[in-house]
């Protein structure tokens, strides 16, 4: 930070804020960005939990970790006053917990953002719901429920299936679909007991319409309030009563007419909402060729979609979002189709201590492959599947056509075995 001492030659360079910690992210960036360029401001307890202070060895982009408190309204601006002449390039929302600090950063230091109040509206899904149905855009029925007597109730007013889950987070964490009332204690009571996601939630949570049909999503850059690059991917689900998404291909595989729908339909969210500047990630159903917003994030995806897009297309999608919120002439061209096909799919594996992992080397070396990972070690615990957080392992690939790159992905990430045992 800014102090009266000599600036190290590498400080001189002009900072990039990232309003939450990824180590995806860093890598992501690493081919855009300058060495030692990058802030990260991230809560005391996630970036010791995650491991953010040792990301300013091994990444040549951190500069410095800055323990700050995210959640609070106000505190960007506290982060602003303690540090005026910190002069950043652009300030970018990298978790979902960064949004809304990251939205009311970039407003102080006078830098390109979604604007506070499209991220307000986008942070809490409950306020989007209101907002998108007023602008015409489908929507599930949505009721704000304090305890599992009123999700019941809310249940016993419709038919049908209901999904019970927190008014804001990510990653489907503390996501339920209830299909029987009398499920409807255990589950909630569950759902409290995840890592506190009601506690984080404000005790905001949500019961809502249980939507059959095909889930996509639309990754769009918008400038000055429009689009100016949209891709719509195609998600896979693992099977059960948690939506945690098994796989993604990029271009989604559906009819030019479809995609040209939820993009033109994403276009209005940015719209009702007031996004500014940035990047959004809308999640859809599709319910007898009728999209229904599920949630919509105003940051990059997560899942590897963005550099499934810098594979597919190919474009350095990276590179224009910083363009964008530098305030700066995009610089790279923004191709309106995908020339190839990428995808990745996840492994499953049983709950426990990991005590082998085979069958990595052979996933990385199959047709396609450009990235394949685990995300335990051995000796580490694996969750049963709750969230995305509890994947054991991935394959992402390319090829010529989504169906294509949809089989090799699923084919390379069935290669790698995550063996447990009990504890």
């Amino acid at each position: 930070m800014p102090s009266e001492e000599p600036v190290p030659a590498e400080q001189a360079v002009r900072p990039v804020i990232f309003c939450g910690f990824s180590a995806i992210s860093l890598f992501g960036f690493g081919d855009v960005l300058p060495a030692k360029s990058v802030i990260v401001v991230e809560e005391k307890e996630y970036a010791r939990e995650r491991g953010a202070q040792a990301s300013v060895t091994w990444s040549p982009l951190v500069r410095e970790i800055a323990e700050w408190d995210l959640a609070q309204v106000g505190t960007a601006d506290e982060f602003f006053l303690n540090h005026r002449d910190l002069d950043p390039v652009a300030v970018v929302p990298v978790t979902e917990a960064g949004v809304l600090f990251a939205a009311r950063l970039a407003e102080r230091y006078g830098l390109p953002g979604a604007s506070l109040g499209a991220a307000e509206a986008l942070r809490d899904k409950y306020r989007l719901r209101g907002i998108t149905r007023a602008a015409g855009i489908p929507n599930p029925e949505s009721a704000v429920v304090a305890d599992a007597a009123q999700a019941r109730a809310f249940m016993a007013a419709g038919t049908g299936p209901i999904v019970i889950k927190p008014g804001s987070g990510q990653g489907s964490v503390g996501t339920l679909v209830v299909r029987d009332p009398a499920e409807i204690d255990e589950a909630w009571q569950g759902l409290c007991d995840e890592d506190d996601v009601a506690l984080r939630a404000g005790r905001r949570m949500l019961a809502e319409r249980f939507v059959a049909g095909d889930e996509l999503s639309v990754e769009m850059l918008v400038q000055g309030g429009k689009s100016v690059f949209a891709n719509v991917t195609g998600k896979l689900l693992y099977p059960g009563p948690r939506p945690v998404e098994l796989g993604h291909v990029i271009p989604a595989d559906i009819a030019p007419e479809l995609n040209e729908l939820l993009v033109r339909q994403t276009g209005r969210v940015v719209e009702a909402v007031g996004f500014a500047d940035g990047i959004v990630h809308c999640e859809w159903i599709v319910a007898d060729g009728v999209p229904h917003l599920v949630e919509c994030a105003g940051r990059g995806a997560g899942d590897g979609i963005v550099d499934m897009i810098r594979q597919a297309y190919p474009v350095d999608i990276l590179h224009a979002y910083v363009d964008i919120l530098a305030g700066r002439a995009i610089s790279v061209e923004l191709p309106t189709q995908a020339k190839r096909a990428a995808s990745i799919h996840y492994s499953v594996a049983q709950p426990g201590v990991v005590t082998e992992i085979r069958g990595l080397e052979a996933a990385r070396e199959s047709e396609g492959v450009f990235y394949a990972d685990t995300v335990v070690e051995v000796g580490g615990r694996l969750n049963e599947l709750r969230s995305s957080g509890d994947r054991p392992a991935f394959a992402a690939v390319t090829a010529d056509t989504p169906a294509e790159a949809l089989r090799l992905a699923r084919a390379a990430a069935a290669l790698i075995e995550v063996v447990t045992g009990p504890e």
